[in-house]
């Protein structure tokens, strides 16, 4: 299955959404909110029904789980060997705010992993990607971009613009206890992940809610620059397609 499907193909795609999230970013456009609070615009439903769309026509044999789309029973997913995982835009709230620090996001899961993921900044311009067993790449360099293996290194910390929890903040605190020199970057969306997987970053702590999607195209990314996305309650591997599609908290990581 992975070996007949092309990450260009999915750049091309989730380029095509980004271009109709950009026309409704230019102009004003409403805001709603869902029973979660979370905030849902015209572009991300414009965004998930192009993705969906052409991932259909593409992979009728491929089942598709959104954020934007109708839930799907456990007892069904859990049946899935391969499936597709999309985040029309992670980051709703910078898209709202209008920040730049948004992006498309489509997986495809093997099971419980991610083994291809395309992440697209629209505003930046930047698209990453990573497929099984090819690598990952920020347009088109291969990643990590940037690796500093010095003992006495500054440590780089990414965390959350809009949801930075209390307990990650006393995480990050107590790293700077144990770290001579520790810079702490704010980033919004999927896009603190792919600053792990580009050397960009060191470490991202996320002790906070986030859900299967915000996290799949990126994972497959950091995986695939050799960084690791683990639980923080016991550091296995953060795992898809459980029951509950909550993550646990989880960091992203080296594996050293």
């Amino acid at each position: 299955m992975l070996e007949r499907i092309h990450c260009k193909d999915i750049i091309a795609l989730a380029k095509k959404a980004g271009d109709a999230i950009m026309e409704i970013y230019a102009k004003d456009f409403t805001v709603n909110y869902k029973d979660d609070k979370s905030p849902l615009t015209e572009a991300d439903l414009k965004s998930n029904e192009i993705i969906c769309t052409h991932l259909n026509t593409l992979y009728p044999d491929i089942p598709i789980l959104s954020e934007e789309n109708k839930a799907v029973p456990y007892q069904e997913r859990e049946e899935w060997g391969y499936y597709w995982l999309i985040d029309p835009i992670d980051g709703t709230k910078e898209f709202v705010k209008k920040t730049g620090e948004f992006t498309v996001n489509i997986a495809l899961i093997y099971k419980d992993t991610p083994v291809l993921g395309v992440v697209y900044a629209p505003v930046l311009n930047d698209i990453y990607s990573a497929k099984r067993g090819e690598g990952a790449f920020k347009n088109d360099e291969k990643l990590p971009l940037k690796s500093n293996e010095h003992p006495e290194k500054e440590l780089k910390i990414v965390a959350s613009v809009s949801h930075l929890s209390e307990e990650t903040q006393a995480y990050i605190d107590q790293l700077a206890l144990s770290t001579k020199h520790v810079k702490q970057v704010s980033k919004g969306s999927s896009l603190k992940l792919c600053l792990v997987a580009e050397g960009e970053a060191d470490i991202y702590p996320r002790l906070g809610p986030t859900m299967e999607w915000d996290t799949g195209a990126a994972h497959a990314i950091v995986i695939e620059s050799g960084k690791q996305v683990i639980q923080y309650e016991n550091g296995k591997p953060l795992v898809y397609n459980k029951e509950d599609l909550l993550n646990p908290w989880f960091i992203v990581r080296s594996k050293n």
